[in-house]
């Protein structure tokens, strides 16, 4: 088979592509080539194996080529944060809504109808005067984004939903939880300073927190957010329940108990290079976000979220003490 992972050079997409590759198959079907469509050329380890290629430019510019190259299978990750869709309404519209727009019709009209899994986010979930947003949002809760990225999100789950009743692909969209912890340095997503708050603290860095430590939101771990991506993918029809998006199980937990869980794993050092100070653009934006989610349907696939922050924390320091980097990113943990 022919895969293609748009966003494939980023975080989340580098390591599915790396996990597709480990199993060798999808779905039953033999992996023959991978093609990583993104802005930036993806990591040397990918690039040396010889199922890879790398397609590299704006998306939206690469969506005819890459409808007619007969893909078997899609995991289209690729999309602006949420951050930069608020600062630039115009970056938001294109990379998020145009470009998924373009790839599906250049899909569409190759009359192939590949599987295609699209990264939704729970950010489609929010406040709204007629419709309260429930301390808990499930697969079903009605929809109200209060962002751009979260409008953009969804407008896209309904379009993957009506190419796939019209039969132009075997599309699934599944809600992301935040993903924590990402190496490196911040991004512009809202929800960045998640895994700033843990991963600054253990490379010896302080980090701010923006908002108050009473706040909760759904995480999950990179390991977990893979898995659930290959199981939208490689549920049936019938398994996946519907066209509509599902949600991917998550931890609900609140920013204390995240640094409590900091301190358990890393000790009162680490933890106390976290300060709070308050920024209201992105305190706004995190209110208008679910608190906690459930997810029913990816449940009956067999996924469950991770068992504590704990365990995400420890996963992040196993990954980092894999890399190259190791040195640097735990720089600041007793050891």
């Amino acid at each position: 088979m022919k895969l293609l992972i748009t966003g494939g050079a980023g975080f989340v997409g580098a390591r599915l592509a790396r996990a597709v590759l480990a199993r060798g198959t999808l779905a039953g079907a033999k992996i023959d080539k991978l093609v990583l469509a993104d802005q930036f050329a993806p990591p040397a380890d990918l690039l040396a194996d010889p199922r890879v290629e790398a397609r590299t430019g704006a998306l939206l510019a690469q969506a005819t080529g890459l409808g007619d190259e007969g893909f078997d299978g899609v995991f289209h990750l690729a999309s602006a944060v949420s951050g930069e869709c608020e600062a630039d309404f115009e970056l938001g519209q294109r990379s998020n809504l145009d470009t998924t727009r373009a790839l599906l019709d250049a899909f569409r009209l190759t009359g192939k109808a590949p599987r295609f899994v699209f990264s939704s986010s729970i950010a489609v979930f929010g406040p709204d005067p007629a419709v309260p947003l429930p301390p808990v949002v499930t697969d079903t809760t009605l929809p109200t984004p209060q962002t751009s990225y979260g409008m953009q999100k969804l407008i896209c789950e309904h379009l993957v939903a009506d190419y796939t009743r019209k039969g132009y692909l075997d599309g699934r969209a599944a809600r992301l939880a935040t993903v924590a912890v990402r190496p490196g340095r911040p991004n512009g997503a809202a929800s960045s300073f998640f895994s700033g708050i843990i991963r600054e603290p253990l490379a010896g860095e302080e980090a701010i927190c923006p908002v108050s430590p009473e706040v909760s939101h759904p995480v999950s771990s990179p390991a977990r957010t893979v898995d659930g991506l290959i199981a939208v993918y490689e549920a049936s029809r019938a398994a996946f329940n519907g066209r509509t998006a599902l949600n991917l199980p998550a931890l609900n937990v609140k920013v204390s108990e995240m640094l409590d869980a900091l301190e358990a794993v890393a000790g009162k050092a680490v933890r106390a290079r976290v300060r709070f100070e308050r920024d209201e653009r992105i305190a706004t934006i995190v209110a208008n976000w679910p608190t906690g989610a459930t997810a029913t349907r990816a449940q009956a696939l067999g996924l469950r979220p991770d068992g504590s922050f704990a365990d995400i924390v420890r996963q992040y320091i196993a990954d980092c003490e894999k890399a190259p980097n190791a040195a640097q990113a735990l720089k600041g943990l007793a050891r």
